[in-house]
């Protein structure tokens, strides 16, 4: 958005926006943003709590009266409201008590008997989610969840599995497989009464579960996949999109 800005002012259109990611919006320049140190995608804050929300936006509205340009970066003062104001007063828990992940998880093999006892035990608190919201973000690669994880442990063991798919590339239907993994989860895990940040469901998944310890152990052999099959797409995917950036110090 940073850099579409500038084509926006360059024809009348003034322009303003919220960063979430200061360092790209230092790089990129836009006229005017307001940077906000909340979490990744909550650009307003705190959900259910409009009033706060309502500062926010007014605090980015407020970028177009100043006159102090060409290139305006705002930090908002504030961090979120700790909760949420739907709130009980009930801290998250895993829906779950998921086992610990063995401590030496064999490639294949033993990732995909502890993947697919964790989505066991989640698939009644996803159906709940689906049930409760009529919607999910499940289904990017088209896959079964029940068949994304022998297709990811493939790769775990080394193997290049089949493209189950002929209008993507193999790395485009990883990524999509791997968002659907993850979305599984998250969407299992949010059904949990009480409230829940996705920062907190984050710190789970790549802190507690096997299906998040696959994804660092997947990462080198990505790249060195990459590099064989001089495939930039999986390398970039490996590198930047695969693990975020947040959560990038469990990496062993």
């Amino acid at each position: 958005m940073g850099g579409l800005a500038h084509y926006l002012e360059d024809e009348g259109l003034a322009t303003t926006q919220i960063s979430l990611l200061r360092l790209h919006t230092e790089k990129t320049r836009p006229p005017r943003a307001l940077w906000v140190p909340f979490e990744l995608g909550r650009p307003l804050g705190a959900p259910n709590d409009p009033a706060f929300q309502a500062r926010v936006l007014r605090a980015a509205l407020a970028l177009l009266e100043r006159d102090d340009g060409p290139v305006i970066l705002e930090d908002f003062p504030d961090d979120a409201p700790a909760k949420d104001a739907s709130d009980d007063g009930e801290g998250w828990v895993c829906p779950v008590n998921l086992p610990p992940p063995p401590v030496d998880l064999a490639a294949g093999g033993g990732f995909q008997a502890a993947i697919e006892a964790e989505v066991g035990r989640l698939s009644p608190w996803y159906d709940t989610a689906l049930r409760e919201r009529g919607r999910t973000t499940v289904g990017l690669s088209g896959m079964a969840v029940e068949a994304i994880c022998p297709f990811l442990c493939r790769f775990l063991d080394g193997e290049v599995p089949d493209n189950p798919r002929d209008d993507l590339s193999l790395a485009q239907v990883l990524k999509f497989a791997i968002d659907d993994l993850k979305a599984f989860y998250r969407e299992a895990a949010s059904a949990q009464p009480g409230s829940n940040s996705g920062r907190q469901i984050n710190d789970w998944f790549y802190g507690e579960t096997a299906a998040g310890k696959a994804l660092y152990a997947l990462r080198p052999l990505l790249n060195e996949l990459a590099e064989q099959r001089e495939d930039n797409y999986m390398k970039l995917f490996a590198n930047r999109l695969l693990i975020p950036h947040q959560q990038a110090h469990r990496a062993s």
